[in-house]
């Protein structure tokens, strides 16, 4: 039912309800614009703006001086010099409808506001990126820069030049000669990567006992906190960049612009949005004016492109929705403006916003939501991952009802609850996580989240290692939900070297319920593989095949193929060497364990814990009844063979031996050959086509040797 102001309790209840929007938008925009914390998303945000807009169309006299409708953006800081910009800085209309047609819908209005037939010719329009920033004015005079303002409320903003002249790719003096006074406007924007190492760099100084910094919340409040530093040099150490997107021409004077209150007017072209000034100075379309930025070495998104009337923002809009998550920087959507100058000017602006231009937006990344349950779900390598189960919302152009929390250090620092308001994140095929907690809609009964200690599916105890972040399950060969991985490794070619046990097999096999442990691999029979989907009997024998080949193996291979986590080949052999049998390697303690060259507290540990489990053994004992065999020698075997001690380390490519086979050879020998040079290296074989590792062998003096000195070694040493 539509209110009308005819129903004096409708228009009771829209003065209620404006009251309250006003000043829950008025509260948001201090947090989003001075104090730079925003908590709410931009997509509720917008929702409850255009709910009071809507409001103020069908009760006029709604619409009061102090609406946040009647603002542009947010009120300046009094801890800056106000400026009065020379032409105010609008807002540009949001195209809420996030498909095709909204593009389209504008083309119409275009064509309509300029009067042309249905049969003309298409119009012109730039397309380009809606940057999630903070819109900077930028003064050149004489073609250096002598004043920066935010945006403030449109008409008045902070002074920021001192900030501004600390980011690089903002120059102090244009490139080609600028005569006169030029106003750049573009915005302020931090790269995802450069907001992640800053909030890194935060974190530990936060854990490092620095009570006065802070975490942001996304690289558009980054961005904006730094412009606003009182101290510039606080605004250096912030990895800002920038993009420029619009130029005006200022007729008279030369002085930067000071506040309203100490006399300075606007200038006459103000009115049209400085269009007649650009005219007047030989420009004719707002791609010129872009190129003209680029001339004077100013930064212009690559993505920008001239199109063709309706079709072309179509297209346009479709292809920055695909390349989206793969730009280095956010965008919320695009901007489309009429190409011609003059076309501009004749369509003018209808209050606070340019008919010749419009954002369209694409959904909403970010959404409110509420925390209904947080389960913790275990990965295919044991590791524990807290999920947030929230009531279903639609955000990133999906339904979403799950929410990573990725590790216990995130789900307390975020104090994540169940009950919670919580602002959730998606951003094409990346998991939707929790952003942020708005506190004040916490209901009173919530209790902090705790990490199970034990595994949710198998029982086994969870552990998080020293320096780790994640807890993982212990129950490795046991646990069913890491049972494919643990299947898939067991398999490998380095491993028991299954060669016909592929990953699509073992999905099958797992699915069918017909393998769920390791030994069920030499349990199976011809009658059931032969039933599986694609599965021929030539394909089967093959499978039993391989599987009954692996059985004939060695100790560092079944080792490795167990899966102890920290325990790749390497340490692996250096574990067989040392102690000879398998048995011994089970009962050994972590003290023992030290023993083995180049094994540390955190391998030892791992080993001694997972041996420590008693499905573990079971597994080992089930294995080897099932026929598994492998040779076993005296503890120390390795250490009289004429390599013993030495590193060496393989790199390009050999003639006549593959990798593995002088792998083996050296190995063999008791060399340990190691993926990477450093100081402790004793030889680099090196091969056709060898790379970075021969350059740094050389730098460090390390002996290197080519695949003839090899041969010849190893007939010496008769391996």
């Amino acid at each position: 039912m539509e209110m009308s102001e005819s129903n004096p309790s409708e228009a009771q209840a829209a003065a209620q309800e404006a009251q309250h929007l006003r000043a829950t938008l008025n509260r948001h925009a201090h947090l989003y614009y001075v104090l730079d914390a925003p908590e709410l998303p931009d997509a509720e945000y917008d929702r409850l703006f255009q709910r009071l807009q809507a409001l103020e169309s069908t009760f006029p006299h709604l619409r009061v001086p102090d609406s946040p409708t009647q603002r542009v953006g947010g009120a300046a800081l009094e801890s800056f010099a106000k400026v009065a910009h020379r032409v105010p800085i609008l807002s540009i209309q949001t195209e809420t409808d996030t498909e095709a047609s909204g593009a389209q819908a504008f083309d119409q209005r275009v064509r309509k506001g300029l009067g042309l037939a249905a049969d003309a010719p298409p119009v012109d329009y730039v397309a380009e990126l809606k940057f999630d920033g903070l819109a900077i004015s930028l003064i050149y005079d004489e073609g250096v820069l002598v004043q920066a303002a935010t945006r403030g409320d449109g008409q008045t903003g902070e002074e920021v030049t001192a900030n501004i002249r600390t980011i690089g790719q903002i120059p102090l003096r244009l490139r080609a000669p600028a005569p006169g006074v030029w106003e750049v406007r573009g915005e302020v924007y931090m790269r995802r990567d450069d907001f992640d190492a800053l909030n890194t760099r935060q974190r530990a100084r936060i854990a490092a006992g620095d009570k006065g910094e802070k975490t942001f919340v996304n690289p558009r409040n980054a961005a904006a906190g730094a412009v606003r530093q009182l101290d510039p040099r606080i605004a250096a150490e912030r990895p800002l960049s920038f993009f420029a997107y619009g130029l005006l021409r200022h007729g008279g004077g030369s002085k930067p612009n000071r506040p309203a209150e100490e006399g300075v007017t606007r200038e006459s072209g103000a009115g049209d949005g400085g269009l007649a000034d650009l005219l007047a100075a030989g420009l004719q379309t707002h791609a010129q004016a872009l190129d003209r930025l680029r001339e004077w070495g100013l930064p212009v998104s690559e993505q920008v492109r001239v199109v063709q009337g309706a079709a072309g923002l179509v297209e346009f809009h479709a292809r920055i929705a695909a390349e989206r998550d793969q730009l280095p920087f956010d965008i919320d959507g695009v901007v489309y403006k009429v190409n011609r100058l003059d076309w501009q000017q004749q369509l003018g602006f209808v209050t606070r916003e340019p008919r010749w231009a419009v954002a369209h937006k694409y959904p909403a990344q970010e959404q409110l939501t509420v925390v209904e349950a947080i389960d913790v779900q275990v990965g295919r390598t044991g590791k524990l991952t807290p999920v947030a189960k929230l009531h279903p919302v639609f955000v990133g152009g999906v339904t979403v009802t799950n929410a990573t929390l990725h590790n216990e250090d995130e789900a307390r620092r975020k104090d994540v609850r169940v009950g919670d308001t919580v602002v959730v994140r998606r951003a094409g095929d990346v998991i939707p996580e929790v952003v942020s907690v708005l506190a004040e809609k916490r209901p009173p009964d919530t209790v902090p989240f705790q990490m199970p200690s034990h595994c949710p599916v198998c029982g086994s105890l969870a552990v998080r290692e020293p320096e780790e972040v994640d807890h993982r399950c212990s129950g490795g060969l046991f646990c069913s939900a890491q049972r494919k991985q643990a299947l898939w490794h067991f398999a490998h070619r380095r491993a028991m070297d299954i060669e016909d046990l592929g990953e699509k097999l073992i999905d099958q096999l797992v699915d069918a319920g017909l393998v769920k442990t390791l030994p069920d691999l030499y349990k199976l029979g011809f009658t059931a593989l032969v039933g599986l989907e694609r599965m021929a009997e030539k394909s089967a024998n093959n499978v039993l095949a391989s599987i009954e080949k692996s059985k004939d193996t060695t100790l560092p291979r079944f080792l490795f193929a167990l899966g102890i986590r920290h325990v790749g080949e390497t340490t692996a052999k250096d574990l067989a060497r040392h102690f000879g049998r398998l048995d011994a390697i089970m009962d050994a303690t972590v003290e023992q364990l030290l023993q083995v060259p180049d094994v540390g507290p955190v391998v030892a540990q791992s080993v001694q814990s997972f041996f420590a489990e008693p499905h573990h053994r079971e597994v080992v004992a089930q294995l080897r009844a099932c026929g598994l065999k492998w040779a076993e020698g005296e503890p120390t075997a390795g250490a009289n063979l004429p390599l013993a001690g030495q590193t060496f380390v393989l790199t390009g490519t050999l003639g006549q031996l593959t990798r593995d086979e002088a792998r083996a050879r050296l190995e063999a020998a008791g060399a340990k050959v190691a993926g990477s040079v450093s100081r402790k290296t004793h030889a680099v074989v090196a091969g056709a086509e060898a790379g970075s590792k021969l350059d740094k062998a050389r730098e460090l003096g390390i002996p290197v040797y080519d695949e003839a000195q090899l041969l010849a070694l190893f007939d010496q040493l008769g391996v």
